[in-house]
């Protein structure tokens, strides 16, 4: 089991189920999202994620249509994202996370946006949009 909280803990959550792979996307909504050069996210089972305190604390917004972005409405933490297209799916924001994961990330995704101001000098696989044809974030 996993459990998590937002900056100010007025939000916490438990997810008991496999966490996908983490990918680390590049593009500018994500860059913009966490004022930060790519967000840390994998995607988790909605049916095993729950809240344990503060869900009245999450607001989401739609980046673009169809996509929503969930955070604590408090201290603006990023908790998730999730698509329409594939309701049963979160993406879970790893910085949000309590415990060690025991792994690291497997995908650097939508480096043909990336910032210039960072380089990516590990071995991790890159792709210009993703690996899948889903979104990833």
């Amino acid at each position: 089991m996993l459990t998590g909280h937002c900056l100010c803990g007025d939000v916490q959550f438990e997810y008991q189920g496999p966490l996908g792979p983490i990918a680390l996307c590049h593009c500018s909504q994500c860059r913009r999202a966490h004022g930060s050069a790519f967000s840390a996210s994998a995607p988790i089972q909605k049916v095993r994620f729950r809240y344990l305190a503060g869900e009245d604390q999450v607001t989401e917004y739609e980046s673009r249509p169809g996509k929503y972005r969930g955070f604590c409405k408090r201290c603006g933490s990023q908790l998730y994202s999730r698509l329409d297209a594939i309701p049963a799916i979160l993406r879970l924001r790893i910085g949000a996370i309590n415990e060690p994961l025991g792994k690291g990330p497997s995908s650097h995704v939508y480096v043909g946006s990336k910032s210039d101001w960072f380089t990516i000098t590990d071995q991790i696989p890159q792709y210009d949009k993703t690996e899948r044809t889903s979104d990833p974030n």
